[in-house]
């Protein structure tokens, strides 16, 4: 199974998930459609295994962020934003996915995944740690992670629908304005922008023919 994983993340990356085909699998593994049929039952599902083990790395990095003794709940967010935009990890998802509008169930499984891991697993236990030690500032941890990972992920991530780097830039401004009431400042600095800016090129539009390959 690892290999049918290796192979489709790469043909992933390399082409989209709309323009990879499982036949493109099948050829560049050498395997029968049978051999992979034993793990998946289409190209969809290989795509979100490629993607939930991706997750995990990240999951990973953020844990590493969340427990680190010596940054306070401020400085983890920052830090955490910083990690999740690596483009090590974050740039594979950007090369790979549709965009999001025209894929409802995909867009639904991120929004899934914020609020039933990313919210209780990394983003609200540090912002309390912030409300303990002072950096961040609200009675409402849970819906203030929401809020923020709602909108980073959903409104200001560009593979959602096809953005101009002025739009990316402009959300990034607003973005940073809403949440400084909370003394949360500098989650989305230039370097992130930037970041942003380069992944709106590198995200796939859906496939030119039309056709979806399965």
């Amino acid at each position: 199974m690892r290999k049918i994983l290796d192979t489709a993340e790469q043909l992933f990356i390399e082409k989209g998930y709309d323009r990879a085909s499982l036949q493109d699998i099948l050829d560049r593994t050498g395997l029968s459609k049978g051999a992979i049929y034993h793990h998946f039952a289409s190209k969809e599902d290989i795509f979100y295994a490629v993607c939930d083990r991706i997750g995990r790395r990240n999951g990973e990095v953020l844990s590493q962020v969340r427990d680190a003794p010596a940054l306070n709940g401020l400085e983890k967010l920052r830090t955490m934003f910083k990690a999740s935009l690596q483009p090590e990890r974050q740039a594979k998802m950007f090369c790979m996915m549709p965009y999001l509008m025209d894929n409802p169930k995909f867009l639904a499984a991120e929004m899934h995944s914020i609020f039933t891991e990313v919210v209780p697993c990394f983003v609200e236990p540090v912002i309390r740690q912030g409300m303990a030690d002072g950096s961040i500032h609200t009675d409402r941890p849970r819906e203030l992670a929401e809020a923020m990972m709602m909108l980073s992920d959903v409104w200001i991530n560009p593979i959602v629908q096809p953005s101009t780097p002025e739009q990316i830039r402009a959300r990034c401004e607003i973005y940073d304005r809403l949440f400084r009431s909370f003394g949360i400042e500098g989650l989305i600095d230039q370097e992130i922008v930037d970041t942003l800016v380069r992944y709106t090129e590198m995200a796939h539009p859906p496939s030119l023919d039309g056709e979806a390959h399965d």
